[in-house]
């Protein structure tokens, strides 16, 4: 795949001071240097073992978050490798990226995936199961939960689900004022308009970013 670096540097302008995530799921080390070049200021890996073959080669300085589900089995390799982990679907990973993040006397920022929609296909917490997970943070001193992650349903109306997040994302502001909750990562290539206007901070592009169309 080609970077398109016209079109990433003109993206990155035009969503300013939204954070642009680039997708690399699909792309090698060779694209990363390019991506860089482009200004793009962080990676997003879906995958543990993409995610290791590329911290390993690329000699560049630019960070990688974790923006795919992630395995408790795997935390340890990645927990010293990422700037932060988009992906806490579950209180039983977040307790084993507390876990790792101490043995390597870290401070781990994650994002607590929500599953808006109640798809089955789709990971990430029902509004109803935060409070109780929201109320069991004081037991985790080693991650620092930044805000919220959602992936929108495969369907044409999705602002719906952006702006319901966006919500869910102020009420927990209100409810724990001391949790520096002010990060929503959400919105990909086809529908990162729509999340921004309903007040995302971070999106996550792939295919929009290069000149073969096809999104990770």
């Amino acid at each position: 795949m080609i970077v398109n670096k016209i079109k990433v540097e003109q993206l990155i302008k035009d969503v300013s001071p939204v954070q642009l995530v680039a997708a690399t799921k699909y792309v090698g080390v060779e694209e990363l240097y390019e991506l860089e070049k482009a200004g793009i200021c962080c990676f997003g890996e879906n995958r543990v073992q993409a995610l290791l073959e590329k911290y390993d080669q690329y000699q560049g300085s630019v960070p990688f978050c974790m923006i795919g589900t992630l395995q408790k089995n795997k935390v340890k390799y990645i927990i010293d490798k990422v700037c932060m982990i988009q992906s806490i679907d579950s209180l039983s990973l977040l307790e084993v990226v507390n876990k790792e993040a101490k043995k390597k006397e870290l401070i781990m920022p994650v994002l607590i995936q929500v599953n808006i929609a109640k798809e089955e296909s789709k990971h990430g917490f029902n509004q109803e199961e935060l409070k109780e997970l929201f109320d069991q943070l004081i037991e985790y001193p080693n991650v620092v939960v930044k805000g919220f992650m959602m992936m929108a349903p495969n369907q044409e109306n999705v602002k719906h689900y952006f702006d319901q997040t966006k919500a869910l994302l102020n009420k927990y502001q209100l409810l724990y004022p001391a949790i520096p909750l002010k990060e929503l990562s959400m919105g990909m290539s086809q529908d990162y308009q729509e999340a921004i206007e309903a007040g995302a901070t971070i999106i996550r592009l792939g295919s929009v970013l290069f000149n073969e169309e096809e999104e990770k």
